[in-house]
């Protein structure tokens, strides 16, 4: 995909233009990209395929691959900086997010918070980072060992503290920070205080997110765990109290982007609901090795990379992948009856 000179797209007012408007062929670059800066982690999440799977051998995205992913689209409207990974065990982090800032690019990245030292914050800062959403998933330490895998509740909330306080006695705006919890069935009860513990520590944006589970998944990434479609009794309380008590404290209580919590743990009415996805027309998510895979939901989903891979950034220009044959059949199938295995049971209402 050779470089184009035209002025940055709006992904919002791109993503409501694809409407139904959508075949085989993309008539449009993506204006999203997902760059998976690392596959390494320091924690073992129980509901991450990573710990319990070797997705691809462990590395980061070289500063090579990097670049030339990224000056293929020169106007990419915005980037996010993970993947299955910890971004902040990046050493070039920083530098990748001042090289996008520097063209006006919209950046963030998720993070679990473990490396959140002044330093590297201020690193951020400094780079430009528009947005650092926070993966918590506990309000207290019991809970997020379960989760998490390791014992690490009290650092990252020091972390986080010190940070925010950090934005505030500077004045400081960017990056905003936000906090996010995966909605298990162990750890729905904590949603409240979730909200209490980000008022608490300086964030203003907690954002509730589907578990994503396989049939045969591992660790707490499995069906009994999820709130997918099940939501009922106590569980739809507590997350109605929450969305009260945010709205008590002033906070924003999301799903994962604007969708509404309660609306994002039911799946969508229609026959087919995975053709509501729009993601293989806007966005391209890349590996830390430059394979293409359809969004950073699809290794969640389905076990291995082999049934959903799109291309090869190290073999092929952007547009040949965007717009070349795995890609069109991808997105065939999306728009039939027999969708891609990754999105059969997609949370649709997910952001974009």
């Amino acid at each position: 995909m050779s470089p184009i000179a035209q002025s940055k797209p709006d992904p919002r007012r791109y993503f409501e233009a694809v409407g139904d408007k959508r075949g085989a062929v993309a008539d449009h670059e993506p204006v999203c990209l997902y760059l998976e800066t690392t596959n390494r982690c320091n924690l073992l999440c129980e509901t991450c395929p990573r710990t319990f799977e070797e997705l691809e051998p462990p590395g980061d995205m070289s500063w090579d691959l990097f670049t030339h992913i990224v000056d293929q689209l020169p106007n990419i409207a915005r980037v996010v900086l993970h993947g299955v990974g910890e971004p902040m065990m990046v050493k070039a982090l920083p530098r990748m997010v001042r090289y996008l800032k520097d063209r006006g690019t919209y950046v963030l990245f998720n993070t679990n918070g473990t490396l959140l030292t002044e330093r590297k914050g201020r690193e951020l800062i400094a780079a430009g980072l528009d947005e650092l959403r926070v993966s918590l998933d506990a309000a207290e330490p019991h809970a997020f060992l379960a989760v998490r895998g390791r014992d690490m509740f009290a650092r990252i909330v020091r972390n986080v503290r010190d940070f925010t306080a950090l934005q505030r006695t500077e004045n400081i705006e960017r990056p905003l920070v936000s906090l996010w919890l995966t909605g298990l069935r162990e750890t729905i009860d904590q949603l409240p205080d979730f909200v209490r513990l980000a008022h608490r520590i300086g964030i203003a944006e907690v954002h509730l997110q589907r578990l994503v589970f396989t049939p045969e998944g591992h660790g707490l990434a499995r069906p009994e765990s999820a709130l997918f479609d099940k939501l009922e009794g106590d569980e739809a309380k507590r997350v109605d109290e929450a969305a009260a008590l945010a709205q008590e404290l002033g906070l924003r209580f999301n799903a994962s982007g604007a969708t509404e919590p309660g609306t994002s743990l039911r799946r969508a009415s229609e026959g087919q609901p995975w053709s509501l996805c729009r993601r293989p027309w806007s966005l391209m998510y890349f590996t830390a090795h430059g394979r293409a895979i359809p969004c950073c939901i699809a290794p969640f989903s389905v076990r291995g990379y082999d049934g959903f891979t799109l291309g090869d950034a190290t073999q092929q220009s952007l547009r040949q992948i965007w717009n070349g044959p795995r890609y069109r059949q991808f997105r065939r199938a999306l728009l039939s009856q027999t969708p891609p295995r990754a999105c059969a049971s997609c949370g649709v209402r997910w952001s974009l």
